[in-house]
């Protein structure tokens, strides 16, 4: 029987070969800089015991769902949460799903038809060029954060468009100009989504409610694996396409909703994130000390993320396994992932680390570079 599936595994010989076969290993032990712990929320002590404490006085939190929310799964503490978050957001309403990749999926594979037009970032994440697949919408593409770019290709188009942002991008760890975005969807009456995945917590709540852009953004994604600590994710947008959503959005309808305790423990960590302002000010130290070693990158300056372009696989994995074995946790990115040439280091950094940490980070990668 295996010989019918020989394609398969040519393909995975081949990546072996390059050195790019993805495998499953136990969580390592070392010095994170590659996990999306930006503020240490996952690790945090306090924020561990609060949620323990509300778990021994509500034990039917750690419960199954037992069903979809359309059916059995709708709790009192899923709603309780999103009206939470929707009123620290500033947003009339909120719909919790279990990942920001099931919201992102039923974003874009419902709001636009096969008659509108998907324009997107071309560095957006992967789950918004899957669910565009869904929607059967026709997608564009506009150079990396260009608004001259995108305005061009908005010119070109009739009929309602849809625009795919980040506000900060998981890859380049740069910031898109989302205030010139904007500016331009609500001249051409276009529909504006932004992803806030990697903003939210490291700044406050995102770059949205920095600038005071919910009016002009449709759909702003928050997810709570990175900063938050957490689990899950959050699509802020008014009544109307919260309705519609959960009325035609299949990654909504027809999935068991989340156990209380992840609802619960996100609307917790709100809260501690309000008392806990000092985490994102110690987050911003540390990259200012990361940035003041001088390594070439294209990240913005603030951002949590500091890429180094190592434009080669193999010298790539000599990296990272030179810093493995100094007791550094880095993240390789390899080609095809991102386009050959442009292969990096991705660098996360955190609250937590410390400055001799980040200095001997990198001396490390100043020596190989």
């Amino acid at each position: 029987m295996l010989k019918n599936f020989h394609h398969f595994q040519e393909a995975l010989e081949k990546r072996r070969e390059e050195g790019t076969l993805r495998i499953l290993q136990p969580k390592a032990e070392g010095i994170d800089f590659y996990s999306n712990d930006y503020l240490g929320l996952a690790r945090n002590n306090e924020l561990q015991n609060l949620l323990l404490e509300n778990i021994i006085t509500n034990p039917q939190l750690l419960s199954g769902s037992t069903g979809s929310r359309l059916i059995s799964g709708n709790s009192s503490t899923v709603i309780e949460t999103e009206n939470h978050i929707a009123k620290e957001h500033q947003y009339p309403s909120s719909l919790l799903f279990s990942s920001g990749y099931n919201a992102n999926l039923a974003l874009f594979s419902t709001l636009p038809t096969r008659h509108d037009t998907i324009i997107v970032d071309e560095k957006i994440h992967r789950s918004v060029h899957d669910a565009c697949k869904m929607s059967h919408a026709k997608k564009l593409k506009f150079k990396h954060n260009s608004p001259e770019d995108l305005e061009q290709v908005l010119k070109r188009q009739n009929g309602n468009c849809y625009i795919a942002i980040e506000s900060l991008y998981s890859m380049d760890g740069d910031f898109a100009p989302i205030q010139e975005i904007a500016e331009i969807a609500e001249k051409h009456n276009a529909h504006l989504i932004v992803d806030e995945a990697h903003a939210f917590g490291v700044f406050e709540y995102g770059l949205v409610e920095k600038y005071q852009l919910q009016d002009k953004v449709i759909a702003t994604v928050i997810t709570y694996g990175k900063a938050l600590g957490a689990h899950g994710a959050v699509i802020l947008s008014n009544d109307t396409i919260k309705s519609y959503l959960i009325n035609l959005a299949s990654p909504f309808i027809y999935t068991t909703s989340a156990q209380d305790i992840q609802w619960m423990s996100i609307k917790t960590s709100y809260e501690f994130l309000k008392e806990n302002e000092k985490l994102s000010l110690k987050l911003q130290e540390n990259i200012k000390i990361f940035r003041q070693q001088n390594l070439k990158t294209p990240s913005s300056e603030n951002s949590p993320i500091q890429a180094i372009l190592i434009p080669d696989n193999n010298r790539l994995k000599i990296l990272k396994e030179t810093l493995l074995n100094e007791g550094f946790l880095t993240y390789a990115v390899f080609s095809p992932t991102v386009k050959e040439g442009t292969e990096r280091l991705r660098i996360c950094l955190h609250s937590f680390n410390t400055e001799k940490e980040i200095i001997q980070l990198t001396r490390i990668i100043k020596e190989f570079t």
